[in-house]
């Protein structure tokens, strides 16, 4: 527990907000609490950074006997102090990594900041890197990040917005122009939002609805996505302007938000197709009235008069018909004069229509050729290369949000899919039992039914509610594509694809709702992409095989025809670690994306690879652009798409600054990576053969360390329920969807997202790094070349560098000596000291390899900015780990439900959540 802490010179603002806040947090405590509350809470903070400083078996027993002490009110004053603490902290770095950034913007050209849109345009400059490879690059590039409602957010969004408005009031505190009344008056700002945190409730007191998820996910379109995506888009078009000025820079829109949230079927009953409708009516309600917004303000601005400039023939001639059309007289602009206003009168009332009557936008490109009308008039007068950028703004904006805002990803589980065309094709006696049917004979039936141009659905039969439910899905997606446009749904995925037959089903329902369709005379029309979710270790092996069976058939070529030759395939990284260990599952689906990218190619098939990584270590988690980096480099071009789940919203995306800095560093990151994709002499050296026999051996070995112990120690899954709060967790009231996806205590139904939550909780994050240590070290032992081998393949190889480095934070992040307090809550102490010291020794083994591989004496010695945040943290985590120990043993204790009790471990876990951050 011993650390040593090097001070980071660069953060001596960020440690003099933290000091301030932490100052206006004590001022709050003797508030409420007195001084006596203060005390205690300095006390416990005191002992656990002595502790961490020097440990010392005294000052520990000393520790917990002072939390055992505590009596129920004092302690739950405790815990929400050390919570608050940590959301204080979280808007103080939050506000420092827009500081920094700030600060390199300060500089003189010859300082950028790293991984931003100008350092990598000044690398393709230093590199000769011609304007027509750029331009090549910039044609393909896509960037797509999907929202989700995962549970992994344990904050409140009241919390949050808390948090954030600390965050503005510490930026604008920056301003070195204040005036003493301006500064007095903020930091007054300050302590009433201080106040506020302290006098809001942490805890749900029920759990979200899916439009309640919405929702929230909302709000980061509204408050952000909005604005910084065609910020990002501008910036880099300006930036190609002035590295490369004898080029015309055209920058397509390569980078997308979607959302999965009301379209998550697979485990959620509450996600019904009324919901998904909901769902996209909500999304196309604040679309538009974010264009009204924009409108109404360029409105103000354009008050070119007829008078003082010359406007198009084109602009005057439409205004003059359309006021006809769609104005009556008392709504047209009163000023004949000002065409512009005029112009935009019309396109308010046009767009207050849509939905609504035959005066309103039928789609988003009806929109942008009134907005181009526009803009060619404006080119007229306004001076060269001076476009107004409020204006292109606004038309980026139409064409990256439409008239849909964000596509919604459908999602259901395959075995949903199965029972529901067992039913139909039974009631028309195609299949007696489908389910039953070998995969060859599932393949056969089903493209029997789809070379059919008959439907097989029975116009009056009864069939069961489940059936009928999915089948009101596959109707409400062809109702969006009419009402909403077709970009509204445009994937479909299939959890716990196991075969080819689990594609094709989908495609069978497709059919009957008219999304699919085959017409006499042979050909067909296919508006939904139907793609394969691999999670599990084994479906990640299967995936080549299942996706080269479907590329064989002519029925699927000719649907994926339809769709440009283009199939969507999604990774999850979530069951496969929770099945495999993450070393092997990370190696198994960067084997996959290989084979399945390499056949493709020879069917002359473009692949998208869709990430569903977590926010956790332990789901694939890590910053946006080392997750891109991790990805097979020849991929790359094919699209990228990635999921962006629970708490990494509000880390990524609560405030512009933020959202635009993640979004900077993965353009930047996407755009070097695929530019030295695109030269021939860099393709020959992604990675060399040695590297992946050595990963194969690592994997290989890793693999059966964990599952000896997951899987074959028969006390693992009792040791996991009770030496971590997972049944506790249940009652958080953090997401709509159940945490099993069937209520039975196998641990194959268990969902990943508790796993990983649970482990994190009680400090010991196994599912981040248990095994790696034995894979790594077991094939570094066998020769001092082999580790010099994973000295150079962790220099050389992004997705290795990538590998090890959230293994270091894994193990940084996990605390052996807290974590030993959790085995107490197990009954059987045999079961408890055997598992643990299994633990132990393998973190021990993996600290050991991974520090010999990167080369640093301590674990993050690369990220000091990292480092140092998770020694900022640890004093005040520890005191939370050791009360929730306590009070989850005297819960579990009790005859009869407790919730005192319980709202504090409640608390515990929140606070615990907070002061980890990615714990899900």
């Amino acid at each position: 527990m011993t650390t040593r802490v090097e001070t980071n010179d660069t953060s001596l603002l960020l440690r003099r907000d933290v000091k301030a806040l932490g100052h206006i947090l004590g001022e709050i405590l003797v508030h409420h609490g007195g001084t006596e509350l203060l005390e205690k809470v300095e006390k416990l903070r005191m002992m656990a950074k002595s502790l961490r400083l020097n440990f010392e078996k005294e000052t520990y027993n000393e520790l917990k006997q002072e939390i055992i002490n505590l009596d129920s009110p004092m302690r739950r004053q405790i815990i929400r102090a050390f919570s608050i603490y940590f959301h204080l902290i979280n808007a103080a770095e939050s506000n420092h990594r827009i500081r920094r950034r700030r600060e390199y913007q300060l500089q003189d050209d010859h300082v950028v900041q790293p991984a931003s849109i100008e350092s990598a345009l000044h690398a393709l400059k230093e590199n000769d890197i011609t304007e027509s490879t750029i331009q090549e690059v910039l044609n393909t590039l896509s960037l797509e990040l999907i929202i989700t409602a995962h549970p992994t957010e344990a904050t409140k969004r009241s919390v949050i917005e808390i948090q954030k408005r600390i965050g503005t009031i510490l930026k604008s505190l920056d301003n070195t122009m204040l005036t003493k009344k301006e500064r007095k008056k903020l930091e007054d700002s300050l302590l009433n939002e201080v106040t506020i945190l302290w006098q809001t409730d942490e805890l749900r007191h029920r759990k979200p609805t899916v439009m309640d998820e919405v929702r929230n996910g909302l709000y980061y379109f509204d408050q952000t996505f909005f604005d910084v995506l065609p910020e990002i888009h501008q910036d880099l078009e300006d930036g190609l302007s002035d590295q490369f000025p004898n080029h015309k820079w055209q920058v397509p829109n390569f980078l997308r938000f979607g959302s999965w949230i009301g379209g998550d079927r697979d485990g959620n009953p509450n996600v019904t197709p009324e919901v998904t409708w909901e769902t996209l009516e909500s999304h196309r309600e604040l679309v538009l009235k974010k264009y009204q917004d924009s409108l109404t303000d360029l409105m103000k601005r354009f008050s070119h008069s007829i008078t003082r400039v010359e406007v198009s023939e084109e602009l005057f001639a439409n205004v003059e018909e359309e006021e006809q059309i769609y104005l009556k007289a008392d709504k047209q602009w009163p000023v004949e004069t000002e065409l512009y206003r005029r112009k935009l009168a019309i396109i308010l009332a046009r767009l207050e229509a849509v939905g609504k009557s035959d005066v309103g936008y039928k789609t988003s490109d009806e929109l942008l050729e009134d907005l181009a009308i526009i803009e060619r008039s404006v080119n007229k007068h306004q001076p060269a290369q001076r476009e107004l950028k409020m204006l292109r703004k606004l038309i980026r904006q139409v064409q990256l949000f439409g008239f849909h805002l964000a596509t919604l990803d459908i999602r259901n589980h395959s075995g949903e899919h199965e029972a529901a065309i067992t039913e139909i094709l039974r009631k028309v006696k195609v299949a007696e039992d489908y389910a039953s049917l070998s995969e060859e004979d599932k393949i056969k039936t089903l493209e029997s039914v789809l070379k059919d141009p008959r439907p097989v659905l029975l116009l009056n039969e009864d069939y069961s509610k489940e059936t009928q439910e999915m089948l009101k899905v596959f109707t409400m997606i062809k109702k969006a594509h009419d009402t909403f446009g077709k970009k509204s749904i445009l994937v479909y995925l299939v959890s716990m694809t196991q075969a080819a037959s689990d594609l094709l089903e989908v495609l069978v329902l497709a059919k009957e709702a008219g999304i699919y369709r085959l017409h006499a005379d042979g050909t067909v029309e296919s508006h939904l992409n139907v793609a394969p979710l691999l999670e599990t270790v084994d479906d990640l092996i299967a995936g080549p095989k299942i996706m080269e069976t479907l590329f064989n058939m002519d029925v699927y070529r000719k649907h994926l025809s339809i769709l440009g030759d283009s199939q969507e395939i999604m990774l999850g990284y979530s069951d496969g670690s929770k099945d495999g260990g993450t070393i092997t599952a990370n190696w198994k689906l960067y084997k996959a994306q290989l084979e399945i990218h390499d056949m493709a190619k020879q069917y002359q098939i473009g692949l998208k690879f869709f990430h569903g990584r977590g926010g956790s270590l332990g789901r694939g988690g890590g910053p946006l652009n080392r997750s891109i980096l991790s990805q097979p480099a020849e991929t790359l071009g094919d699209g990228v798409k990635i999921t962006e789940q629970g708490e990494v919203l509000s880390s990524r995306y609560l405030s512009e600054d933020i959202a635009y800095r993640s979004l900077e560093q993965a353009t930047s990151t996407l755009l070097e990576a695929s530019v030295n994709l695109s030269k021939e002499s860099e393709q020959q050296h992604l990675r060399e053969p040695v590297w992946e026999q050595a990963m194969e051996e690592i994997s290989e070995v890793s693999l059966k360390k964990y599952q000896s112990l997951v899987f074959e120690d028969p006390d693992f899954l009792t040791y996991f329920t009770e030496a971590t709060p997972l049944n506790e967790l249940a009652e958080l009231n953090i997401g709509s969807r159940p945490m099993k996806r069937k209520n039975r205590n196998r641990f194959e139904d268990l969902r990943a997202i508790p796993w990983v939550f649970a482990w994190t909780q009680s400090r010991q994050l196994l599912p981040g790094w248990y095994a790696a240590g034995t894979g790594l070290e077991s094939f570094a032992s066998k020769s001092t070349e082999n580790l010099e081998l994973l000295k150079r393949m962790y220099q050389e190889w992004t997705f290795f560098r990538s590998t090890i480095d959230n293994l270091q934070m894994a193990l940084m992040k996990a605390d052996i000596t807290t974590a030993k307090e959790y085995t107490f809550l197990v009954n059987d102490k045999n079961i408890a000291d055997r598992i643990f010291g299994n633990i132990v020794d393998e973190y021990e083994k993996t600290k050991s390899i991974l520090l010999q591989i990167s080369g640093v004496k301590e674990l993050l010695d690369h990220t000091p900015n990292i480092k140092e945040s998770v020694h900022r943290r640890n004093p005040y985590v520890d005191p939370l780990n050791f009360l929730q120990v306590e009070l989850i043993k005297e819960l579990r204790e009790q005859d009869e439900p407790n919730e005192e009790l319980l709202t504090e471990v409640l608390l515990t876990i929140s606070g615990i959540a907070a002061g980890l951050r990615n714990t899900g």
